[in-house]
């Protein structure tokens, strides 16, 4: 079996084959602020008074807080008051950070597991090898209250890789490059497999490949958890947990080889993250904004990489940089390590972790004609902000150099017009 069948196996107690549909047991529910108050309310509708397990269900309010507005901070109050009736896990402002961030970071996600989740990029913990899945809100009420769900078993997509990444190439340029190869659907009820050589991906770049699993259709994206993995839930593991492996005689919808040191920094052109493209050529396209952060990018490397970016120079004038940790945790560990004083010596703006511009929420949302350069997972129209609005989604060191130079650039541009 594929590592997905295999997770899905496990939880059925017998063999299951792609296309199928079955009922399991899930080891991990969260919800957010946007999604949590439906799955509260469909909660209530099925009469019961407890979920399954409080200690296997997380809310966590992060995409409109801090609290933006008065409907804001009343979606927060309904969540606030149920995780306390509940005993649940609950993460709010200075304490919590973005959801997909902070979760693996608490250790609440584990290799083998099955986890649903209230928003679509739940898909992210299949880096630490987790079938992850986001469903709708009534799905997340039902699970809450039974521990158990439904699932089509999701035929699989291997990607098998090689080589090493360049300087300045990451784990967003792989997903993007998948992405633009297969389009926005082309993964359908399909989960990724990714094997050959995972080591040469750091773990935060797994993650982002991950999180962008879904933005090709695809139900899951899943890495086998190798040391790196286990190292990292080593003293940060919740639970106990029993990793899963795919097969070696597995088979696959299709495989897909990417040979990593061919790779180059890839921008996701408006209005779709399939609309991929290498970022030179694109150094003549001015811009207004630079977001760094999200679930997607909001990680520890990913904001060493932007800072060596940034580190001894400037954002342009014409240009907001808003840097975004993805949890409390990760902005304490920049104040102390340097990395908040090179963010704002450049010019940035440092934030508390939220969701915030990713959606257009708040925290830099974008008007008539403006431009951004963003590391989050969605350019869509409209998404940041005014409908005649653009997203260009890139790395965070693409992020950085185009937040020097006011336009499109790649770190490389910048280092030979300083040369």
């Amino acid at each position: 079996m594929t590592l997905a069948e295999a997770i899905i196996a496990r939880h059925a107690g017998r063999p299951v084959e792609a296309g199928e549909f079955v009922e399991v047991p899930v080891d991990f529910v969260l919800a957010n602020d946007i999604t949590a108050p439906l799955a509260i309310e469909a909660f209530r509708e099925l009469g019961r008074d407890k979920v399954f397990d409080p200690a296997r269900v997380a809310l966590v309010p992060d995409h409109f807080t801090p609290n933006k507005d008065v409907r804001s901070a009343e979606q927060c109050r309904v969540v606030r008051g149920f995780a306390r009736e509940q005993g649940l896990h609950y993460f709010e402002v200075g304490r919590g950070g973005i959801e997909h961030v902070l979760l693996p970071e608490r250790g609440l996600v584990l290799p083998g597991e099955i986890v649903v989740g209230g928003d679509s990029h739940t898909c992210t913990y299949g880096a630490l090898g987790a079938f992850a899945t986001g469903m709708g809100s009534t799905d997340i009420g039902y699970t809450m209250a039974t521990g158990r769900t439904w699932l089509r078993v999701p035929r699989t997509i291997r990607v098998e890789l090689t080589g090493e990444l360049p300087r300045w190439v990451m784990g967003k340029d792989l997903i993007l490059h998948l992405i633009g190869l297969l389009g926005t659907s082309g993964a359908n009820w399909c989960a990724f497999e990714f094997g050959g050589e995972i080591g040469a991906l750091p773990l935060d770049d797994r993650l982002t490949a991950a999180n962008m699993a879904v933005e090709a259709g695809a139900t899951a994206g899943l890495f086998p958890p190798d040391n790196e993995v286990l190292g990292y839930l080593e003293g940060r593991a919740a639970r106990e947990f029993d990793p899963v492996y795919p097969d070696p005689d597995a088979r696959y919808a299709e495989v897909i080889e990417v040979d990593l040191g061919a790779l180059r920094p890839l921008v996701a052109l408006p209005h779709s993250p399939a609309n991929v493209v290498p970022v030179d050529g694109l150094e003549r396209t001015p811009i207004d904004q630079v977001v760094i952060g999200s679930c997607t990018n909001g990680r520890w490397r990913d904001l060493l990489v932007a800072a060596e970016v940034l580190r001894g120079r400037k954002v342009h004038p014409g240009v907001r940089c808003i840097v975004i940790p993805g949890t409390q945790e990760l902005h304490l560990r920049a104040v102390r390590e340097g990395l908040a004083e090179v963010f704002l010596s450049a010019g940035a703006v440092l934030s508390t972790p939220t969701c915030g511009p990713c959606l257009g929420g708040h925290m830099g949302v974008l008007g008539a004609g403006e431009r951004c350069v963003s590391t989050t997972n969605r350019n869509f129209r409209g998404r940041m902000g005014h409908p005649e609005s653009e997203v260009y989604l890139a790395n965070p060191a693409v992020a950085a150099a185009s937040a020097v130079l006011g336009r499109i650039a790649s770190p490389e541009e910048l280092s030979r017009r300083e040369g």
